[in-house]
Formats: C-alpha cells, sequence, structure tokens
C-alpha cells in the first residue's frame, strides 16, 4: 500500500516529538528562543533536536548533505 503524501516518515515523526519537548522546555523556562537560555550551548535537548533536523532532511544517510 503506498504511504499517504501526508504521511510524516519515521524522520519527521522523531524531529515532531523532539520539536515539542523543546518547545515545552522554553515554555518551563519562560523563554521565546533558545538563545535566550543560559544553558544554550551545554543543553542536550537542543543538540538532540538540531541532530533531529539533520536527520530529518538527509533521510537519516550520513554523509553528503550540504546547506
Amino acid at each position: 500500500m503506498a504511504k499517504d503524501s501526508h504521511e510524516m516518515d519515521e524522520w519527521q515523526q522523531a524531529l515532531e516529538i523532539k520539536l515539542l519537548k523543546l518547545k515545552e522546555c522554553q515554555g518551563n523556562k519562560s523563554v521565546g528562543s533558545c538563545f535566550e537560555c543560559s544553558e544554550l550551548f551545554e543543553c542536550i535537548l537542543r543538540k538532540e533536536y538540531v541532530k533531529a533536523v539533520y536527520e530529518s532532511m538527509s533521510k537519516g544517510s550520513m554523509g553528503g548533505f550540504e546547506f
């Protein structure tokens, strides 16, 4: 059976989950952006989100992705 074009793939789903967690964290810390947070460079959650962004753009393929 063919996938519906509106159905999210596994990388998009993972990205959506990380985004929700990131937004929840921002809400808990009363910041509108990670850049307003004192933990910006040490934050594991943000690093996981950035990784999920790359993986969703490359669909899990390592290497070969360029800006």
